[in-house]
């Protein structure tokens, strides 16, 4: 038998790489780290209980195919789960856990009739907690834009949504920056639940909220029943959990709320700006117990995510705006998804003002009162630095007198960049070419705006330059360009 776990774990990738599509693949199987192979059995190591609650969920039956081949119809699959991933004093923690899953899920418990709960909040002055989940309707799934930055915590919400208090993601625990949808991703899985299960009681609160009935509570002395009606409920969402931190007497109360709601199988989920190893201001026992489930985080939006964003936006409100202007708006705004939808209501209020419609000079008109340096100012330096870098060439070979078309090419985008981007008569951009005279930049010019025409590969190459001076090219000004820059 094969002792060599990499070996083993290859040759079961090549017949999984044929049963699953190939995202499915880099997503869910590259990370897996093969362990070792011991009595019949292969160990592999996954980066998270969510991971292997996924695998164990679709794709049982292709892991069963590969070690039938690999190991034989005797042979065993064991998963190494990081639990804690550690940091430079402390190792990582793993748990070892063997694949076996039963063949037939046992009978559905019978499902309780709905409950109605009668709220203990019913004194004067008191914040009164109504049997309302607090959740907003319009924060479903459905409008909620998957991308790399956000796919894992996506994929554990849906399936905790799907199986409340089922999963080993219990808690779950969203955490990330401001604005990148963290509220956004907990509350549709709130909707998601109280849409598709009408017995579970599914309650959304602010830590802030919950912290400020806490005082109330205390005040009006009715700290027994604010604790009673916590623990009615199915799915507690807290959010911003990390406003808990330094306040003992809250924490101390839902500590035993988690508890009880834990214990009792009932789902608990949770946003923070950070990891919980990395709250503050918290009691160990409760963070330990945040750390049981799964922790996601969200990022800031890639690109095509920040495109899909924003397409989802217009299309919800019915609204149509060229590709290149949306183009420009990723670019302009990386930062987060709260920026980004703040950014389109600012436009279509602009459009509908102005009666216009949002072409690029509105796009960049409103940026600039909203997006802090949106366009930064582009130098006749700061052109050369990019060149040099885009092209992969010495200073001294772009301002030089070589004529070779590797350097002869790189030195015409520049000057036609310069042309472009700056308020340079010709003379002063041929000066930062070793001197050479207005002709030679015309000329230059002329033969960039000739190729962008009917040449693709030039074009792609002055779009691509265009992007990272955080500008799109508007198309069709070549010929415009052309012309006025053979009458100079």
């Amino acid at each position: 038998m094969q002792s060599d776990p990499r070996l083993v774990w290859a040759k079961c990738l090549d017949i999984i790489r044929h049963e699953i599509n190939e995202q499915s693949f880099k997503t869910w199987f590259e990370p897996i780290v093969p362990v070792r192979v011991a009595n019949n059995t292969l160990m592999i190591q996954v980066p998270s209980q969510f991971f292997y609650e996924w695998l164990e969920e679709n794709y049982v039956h292709v892991l069963r195919k590969a070690i039938d081949y690999t190991l034989g119809r005797n042979g065993m699959l064991e998963y190494s789960i990081i639990v804690d991933r550690g940091n430079r004093q402390n190792p990582p923690i793993a748990l070892n856990v063997p694949n076996q899953k039963p063949s037939t899920p046992p009978p559905a418990a019978k499902q309780p009739e709905p409950t109605i709960y009668q709220s203990p909040f019913n004194l004067k002055d008191l914040d009164s907690l109504e049997l309302d989940s607090y959740l907003n309707p319009h924060y479903t799934f459905e409008n909620y834009i998957e991308g790399d930055c956000n796919r894992l915590g996506r994929s554990a919400g849906f399936a905790v949504a799907q199986r409340p208090g089922v999963t080993s993601f219990n808690p779950l625990m969203i955490y990330g920056g401001v604005g990148l949808g963290k509220t956004h991703l907990i509350q549709a899985i709130g909707n998601y639940i109280k849409n598709t299960q009408a017995n579970k009681f599914v309650l959304y609160v602010s830590s802030e909220k919950f912290v400020n009935q806490f005082i109330n509570a205390i005040r009006n002395n009715t700290l027994q029943a604010f604790t009673n009606f916590y623990m009615q409920v199915d799915v507690l969402i807290i959010d911003d959990v990390q406003f808990l931190a330094g306040k003992e007497k809250t924490q101390e109360s839902f500590f035993h709320i988690f508890n009880h709601l834990h214990q009792s199988g009932k789902q608990i989920i949770m946003s923070s700006d950070r990891p919980p190893r990395e709250l503050s201001g918290m009691q160990d026992r409760l963070l330990s117990r945040f750390k049981w489930g799964l922790s996601a985080d969200v990022q800031q939006p890639d690109f095509e995510t920040r495109i899909a964003i924003i397409q989802k936006k217009l299309q919800a409100d019915g609204i149509y705006i060229k590709d290149e202007v949306i183009e420009y708006l990723a670019h302009s705004i990386d930062t987060n998804v709260r920026e980004i939808e703040g950014v389109i209501v600012s436009l279509m209020a602009h459009a509908s003002l102005n009666r216009r419609e949002i072409d690029m000079d509105l796009a960049r008109a409103t940026l600039k009162n909203i997006v802090v340096d949106t366009e930064k100012e582009i130098t006749a330096d700061s052109i050369i630095d990019t060149i040099v870098n885009h092209f992969s060439i010495s200073l001294a070979d772009l301002k030089g007198k070589s004529r070779k078309k590797e350097m002869v090419f790189p030195r015409q985008v520049a000057m036609y960049l310069m042309k472009e981007f700056t308020d340079l008569p010709l003379k002063s951009i041929g000066y930062h070419f070793g001197g050479r005279d207005h002709s030679t930049v015309i000329h230059a010019v002329q033969t960039i705006s000739v190729s962008i025409e009917n040449d693709k590969e030039v074009e792609k190459t002055i779009d691509t330059l265009y992007k990272s001076f955080n500008r799109v090219r508007e198309k069709g000004q070549e010929s415009t360009d052309h012309k006025k820059s053979s009458s100079h």
